[in-house]
């Protein structure tokens, strides 16, 4: 008589296992076809995607982070590629595509590699000196830039917006861009800062983008409080209060017993009598525009109004803390304590009707801290996509100030930087060797991508790209308009350093944790319990 052995399961029946091999040449294809959905938009000669979603909204984009989120992606793996993109956007705000496209082949190199017999672990070690000797050789490629260096700072700004929706008018943003980020910048002890959140970015339809301005100061989706309010107020001194201008309801339930007219005359007199010296103080002040954070009563804006004074109610706190920065107001919490002294100063506040919405402009602020990208478009679509390419300048010109260094683009980088890994790989032993090889190979995908995006055979770019590179030529890259080999540096194609670090340190790391996985274990989810209907519980 035999043994039969029974099988022993430990997982639920309807789990789904993926082991070995097959786990890792799947999660490769996911990756790789994340990757792919992207490729086609890198670079000036990028093409968009029109994405749709489930209520028929449409954005039309070739911002591979915003195509990423958009997508709703579902497998666990594509979900670690999309993070590298986000973790780009967060950390620099352009690259995005990059990012994602460099860890896309690394893993499609790393691939052929696995299927040479060679450990996922060794394959993870070598990326990583790859990856090590990489960041030390871009640190030596990056050159110097400053905040005044306008010129160089304004090339930055036109290569983010080239291939954008905002190409058109890339020039005249390029320039607003800059004297944005130039505005806003603070050094601290020899070390320069910009805050991007002191900078805001308001988009509107109805104008061509050439009428895109920087405001210097804050434009508000706000109107006055009141219609007899006045219009303009020039050489305005700017009160800001964080407190309601209205009768406070008692913080207990109380009940007031009157029991005859004159009474309730008296009592209405009294509240009247309240918000007057409210309105009165903000006179006495001597502030000639108000912004309230929270609301101001009818009666209160009647007496604001017959004194002359303009008044914006339930401001947002983020825009009364850069109308604090742009004005250098004080933001007080009670009016009784409003004085001369808390006052701000703006050259002119305005309410003008931009599209079909009233505006509040608190514009020619003497040396604000604060200030307001106005970008104008046709339609909504191209309005918001020409936001998205500001707001990639306005990340690449923030973050080369940061870090006080850029690089020549167009491939050119990672040309130079294919040639020199392939250098250090011939001082290395073992199998590790190989996985250099690779990670040289596939930083050649940008170059590629821009050549295959033009219609240009990236075969002989390649060539070309090479042969300049062996002859000392470290900033030659692809020319996708004329389909030769370039000096990226003299055509001013020119970008952060921090984008190429990024994208290199975050795509490497994802790679080397997909390549470690060998496992993939997929639960079912749990259907919610079934409610019992009065017939099931009678049986």
């Amino acid at each position: 008589m035999t043994n039969t052995i029974q099988p022993i399961f430990i997982l639920p029946e309807d789990t789904k296992r993926a082991t070995g091999k097959d786990a890792q040449r799947n999660n490769i294809m996911a990756a790789q076809a994340v990757a792919q959905t992207v490729r086609t938009t890198l670079g000036p000669k990028g093409m968009d995607k029109m994405l749709v979603d489930s209520l028929g909204d449409v954005i039309v984009t070739n911002d591979g982070v915003t195509i990423l989120k958009e997508m709703q992606v579902e497998h666990p793996v594509a979900k670690m590629i999309v993070e590298v993109a986000k973790t780009q956007e967060d950390a620099v705000g352009d690259g995005t595509t990059t990012a994602v496209v460099l860890a896309g082949e690394l893993l499609k190199k790393a691939e052929d590699l696995l299927d040479q017999n060679v450990h996922p672990t060794v394959l993870a070690r070598g990326y990583r000196l790859a990856e090590k000797e990489a960041q030390r050789l871009l640190r030596l490629l990056g050159e110097p830039v400053a905040l005044h260096d306008t010129a160089l700072l304004r090339q930055i700004a036109i290569t983010a917006m080239t291939g954008k929706g905002a190409e058109a008018n890339r020039e005249h943003l390029a320039t607003l861009v800059v004297q944005a980020v130039q505005r806003i910048a603070e050094e601290h002890q020899g070390k320069i800062a910009v805050n991007l959140d002191h900078l805001k970015v308001e988009k509107r339809t109805g104008e061509s983008a050439e009428q895109s301005s920087l405001i210097e100061g804050l434009v508000l989706d706000k109107e006055r409080a009141h219609s007899s309010m006045p219009k303009v107020v020039e050489q305005a001194k700017i009160a800001l209060l964080d407190a309601a201008l209205e009768i406070k309801n008692t913080e207990i339930d109380a009940r007031i017993q009157i029991t005859d007219p004159g009474q309730l005359n008296a009592f209405l007199d009294q509240e009247e009598q309240s918000l007057r010296s409210m309105a009165e103080r903000v006179q006495e002040s001597g502030a000639t525009a108000l912004f309230c954070q929270r609301g101001i009563d009818d009666l209160a804006q009647h007496f604001l109004a017959k004194a002359g004074i303009f008044a914006v109610r339930r401001v947002k706190k983020s825009d009364m803390e850069k109308l604090a920065l742009a004005t250098g107001a004080r933001m007080i919490s009670n009016w009784k304590e409003l004085s001369p002294a808390d006052l701000g100063l703006a050259g002119r506040v305005r309410e003008e009707k931009v599209g079909d919405e009233e505006m509040i402009f608190v514009e020619e602020c003497r040396n604000p801290k604060a200030v307001t990208l106005l970008v104008r478009g046709g339609t909504e679509h191209i309005v918001e996509e020409i936001g998205r390419a500001v707001t990639d300048a306005l990340g690449d010109v923030a973050v080369s100030v940061e870090s006080g260094k850029v690089v020549g683009g167009a491939g050119a980088v990672e040309m130079e930087l294919a040639k020199e890994l392939r250098q250090y790989c011939r001082t290395l032993q073992g199998r590790e060797q190989l996985a250099v090889q690779a990670f040289a190979d596939a930083v050649e995908v940008i170059p590629r991508t821009l050549a295959e995006n033009a219609g240009l055979d990236p075969i002989d770019i390649l060539t070309k790209l090479r042969a300049a590179h062996d002859q000392g030529q470290r900033w030659a890259g692809v020319d996708v308009f004329r389909g030769e080999v370039m000096d990226a540096w003299a055509a001013g194609v020119i970008e952060p350093l921090k984008v190429k670090t990024q994208a290199l340190s975050s795509a490497t790391e994802v790679a080397e944790m997909i390549l470690r996985i060998d496992d993939v274990i997929l639960s079912k989810k749990e259907e919610p319990p079934k409610r019992m209907t009065p017939a099931d519980e009678l049986g």
